[in-house]
C-alpha cells in the first residue's frame, strides 16, 4: 500500500452551512479511517524554519502558504493509488463542507 499525504482546507461558515446530517456522516467518515489506521489531526498554528547553509536557525510563526480557506487539519493515509486514496478522503468534513482536500503521494526518499 501506499502511502498519502492530506491537507484539509475548510473555514468555519462552509462548515455551518453544511446540513449537519452530512456533517455527522462525515466525522464518522474520518472515526472509521482513524479505525483503519490513518493518522489525522486538526491544524494547530504553524512556525516556518529556515536554516540556509547550516547557518542558524530562524523561526517565523506563520504559515509560508496562503489560500483561500484555511489549513483545517492534516491525515497519512494508506491506499492501493492515488484514485483510492481520492475516494477516501471525498466524504470527509472538508470535502463535504464546503472546502477542499489535498492529496499527496508520499513518495520514498533518495
Amino acid at each position: 500500500m501506499a502511502k498519502f499525504i492530506t491537507i484539509g482546507y475548510g473555514d468555519r461558515a462552509g462548515y455551518d452551512r453544511t446540513d449537519s446530517a452530512v456533517r455527522e456522516a462525515a466525522h464518522a467518515h474520518d472515526e472509521r479511517l482513524r479505525a483503519d489506521g490513518a493518522l489525522m489531526g486538526v491544524a494547530g498554528s504553524p512556525v516556518q524554519v529556515r536554516n540556509h547553509d547550516g547557518e542558524g536557525v530562524r523561526a517565523t510563526h506563520g504559515p509560508f502558504m496562503q489560500s483561500d480557506l484555511p489549513v483545517a487539519g492534516f491525515a497519512v493515509i494508506e491506499a492501493a493509488d492515488i484514485e483510492e486514496a481520492t475516494r477516501l478522503v471525498s466524504e470527509t468534513p472538508c470535502a463535504v463542507a464546503h472546502g477542499v482536500v489535498e492529496v499527496w503521494p508520499l513518495d520514498s526518499t533518495p
